[in-house]
């Protein structure tokens, strides 16, 4: 009889052995991979972005209204003040755009160095607290504009995305019923958009989103860069976003996850601290890099990360 048990148990450790063997081989990171801290002892990091011409990471650290940058050659330094900016991406040009809750606006560093202000009222009120951004390859700027950050009255009678034309200058309201817009970023074809509303917030403006749920909605955007119907939603909240080639969604909420384009979940990857953010970078493009709380990390993927189209970094 114990025998015979014995090799019960052997058998089913086996086979537990079998599955997991097959589910890492499933899995998005490369071979061998793990999370890696690379560093730590901020106040609360966001907005990573690769900048490919100097090879380092700039991201966010809030409350010390800063810049920072990484690099493995050089390590942690301060890349510039800021106004508590939080979503930074490169536009098509390569130059950075950060959203800024205390500034209360979008700005753009030029080549020179120079900060140039973009976007900091629509139809004569002044914007919340811009928090994410994103580009299209016709150079308009898609964000969010929830209330986290606000520093001073609010204007605007609701949290909405806008799409923002620095070339014009016109600004329109795309969505208006989410109850605090986070996290966005197109697919890799443009053919869609996602965005990130983390749910109903007792200070909300309108007592009747108060109980949205926290939810990814996905859009449809039309070739004329219109925004379409509503595809589907994943019911999971997230803060910042990143998409890789294969048009997989990676989102931040208790570990970062990874949906397939059609909103699957696909594989969860466990960090030290609730992450806030991520993007790809690294000669490759397959470095994920995850701003976490006081820390950055990265781990390396088996699929390179998405540029917007007609980007010239």
């Amino acid at each position: 009889m114990m025998f015979h048990r014995m090799i019960t148990v052997v058998i089913a450790l086996m086979t537990i052995a079998t599955a997991a063997h097959a589910q890492n081989a499933n899995s998005l990171m490369a071979p061998g991979a793990k999370v890696e801290k690379r560093a730590g002892d901020m106040k609360f990091t966001e907005g990573p972005v690769w900048i490919p011409a100097r090879k380092v990471l700039v991201f966010s650290d809030i409350p010390n209204s800063k810049l920072m940058q990484w690099s493995e050659a050089d390590g942690l330094s301060v890349f510039r003040e800021s106004e508590q900016a939080n979503g930074n991406i490169l536009d098509l040009q390569g130059r950075l755009v950060s959203c800024q809750h205390a500034g209360r606006n979008l700005v753009r560093q030029e080549a020179d160095g120079s900060i140039t202000g973009l976007i900091n009222h629509f139809e004569g009120q002044s914007l919340n607290s811009p928090n994410d951004v994103a580009i299209r390859s016709d150079g308009t700027l898609w964000f969010t504009d929830p209330h986290w950050g606000l520093k001073g009255e609010r204007e605007i009678p609701g949290n909405w995305v806008y799409k923002f034309d620095p070339a014009t200058g016109k600004t329109e309201a795309v969505v208006k019923d989410l109850a605090m817009p986070n996290g966005i970023n197109f697919s890799p074809d443009e053919s869609r958009i996602y965005i990130a509303d983390t749910g109903g917030h007792p200070t909300h403006p309108d007592s009747a989103f108060q109980k949205f749920p926290a939810g990814i909605h996905c859009y449809e955007v039309t070739k004329e860069g219109q925004l379409g119907k509503k595809l589907f939603t994943i019911e999971e909240g997230s803060d910042g976003m990143a998409v890789d080639l294969e048009g997989n969604l990676y989102t931040t909420h208790d570990s970062v996850n990874i949906y397939s384009a059609d909103g699957k979940l696909l594989e969860r990857i466990a960090t030290p601290e609730a992450p806030a953010n991520v993007t790809f970078g690294g000669d490759d493009f397959k470095t994920l890099f995850i701003t976490a709380r006081t820390s950055l990390y990265s781990v390396r993927m088996k699929n390179a990360g998405a540029k917007p189209p007609g980007a010239k970094w």
